[in-house]
């Protein structure tokens, strides 16, 4: 090994599901301290999952966590904090209980139950309003314009945020969502335009008797074309269905997200939407290696071992 190198462990966690191979894969890299940010950016390419969690030591919590995707930085991931959660728990590193985590969004608490399930406290929501032209969405999402529009006449188009916004956009049966084609250039284009993460289309014909809605999420501006399950814009989507008053009666104390069927990756986010919003579920472990990991100055591929 070259005297710049040094091996680092690494894991792909499958969040949100109890199988390995499904839910949304997650990179964890549990001792970063000493890696630079193009290091850890590096390290994010080369695993390939659609976010990599680099832990790291905090003086404000017990834990720091940087977030980067293959291709750029992101403050907040919900998966990958599930997905690190699960591989402390496993690896008995951390034990249930409350546990605190320093994001670029600040300090949020990880709560881990006695069976494996990580609850992740999300920041203050926020949701606004958005003035779309339906048909260029339409277009964008690659559905008929009438998906939209029944939906629409009662629920809005908006961006929610509980830590990193998402466009939520409500579409009428499961069909249209399985079906959805999108231009990846164009949600891109409008992704940045509206200040969103990515959009979020869903429905509420699930295919689960128990799930609230079935969702898809397309982020391509943050080089993820389309993210398997998403813990983040689930909790963003929890807090913009209380926003506008989604459900007769009372709010639902939890609700249950299944994202992931059309990519054939299903998974099931927990959301809980009070005081404050939570999103919870299990992980396991589908790879467990090492990295070389080549120093700042050279031009070389990073190898897995």
């Amino acid at each position: 090994m070259d005297d710049n190198e040094r091996r680092v462990r690494v894991r792909l966690v499958d969040a949100f599901t109890d199988d390995p191979f499904a839910g949304n894969a997650a990179g964890v890299v549990p001792e970063a301290d000493d890696l630079t940010e193009s290091q850890m950016q590096a390290v994010a390419n080369e695993l390939g999952a659609s976010e990599t969690a680099f832990l790291r030591e905090s003086d404000r919590a017990d834990r720091r966590v940087r977030y980067f995707t293959p291709t750029t930085e992101v403050d907040l991931c919900g998966h990958a904090t599930v997905g690190l959660h699960a591989h402390l728990f496993e690896d008995g590193t951390i034990e249930a209980g409350t546990h605190s985590l320093e994001t670029n969004v600040g300090v949020l608490d990880v709560d881990v139950t006695d069976d494996g399930t990580v609850w992740m406290t999300q920041d203050d929501p926020e949701v606004r309003r958005v003035d779309l032209d339906r048909e260029r969405l339409a277009d964008a999402l690659g559905v008929d314009p009438a998906a939209l529009a029944d939906v629409g006449a009662d629920l809005p188009m908006a961006v929610a945020t509980t830590g990193l916004p998402f466009l939520a956009v409500p579409v009428n049966f499961l069909e249209h969502v399985s079906g959805l084609d999108p231009d990846l250039g164009a949600v891109e284009a409008l992704s940045r335009e509206i200040d969103a993460t990515g959009i979020y289309a869903f429905t509420f014909d699930a295919l689960g008797a128990d799930s609230t809605l079935h969702g898809r999420m397309f982020a391509p501006a943050a080089g993820v074309p389309e993210d398997p399950v998403t813990g983040t814009a689930s909790g963003a989507v929890g807090a913009y269905l209380r926003e506008y008053e989604v459900f007769d009666g009372d709010f639902p104390e939890e609700m249950v997200f299944e994202q992931g069927h059309f990519v054939d990756r299903p998974g099931y986010v927990r959301v809980r939407v009070g005081e404050q919003v939570r999103v919870g579920g299990q992980a396991a472990v589908a790879l467990d290696g090492e990295l070389r990991v080549p120093g700042d100055d050279e031009e070389e591929f990073i190898d897995a071992t």
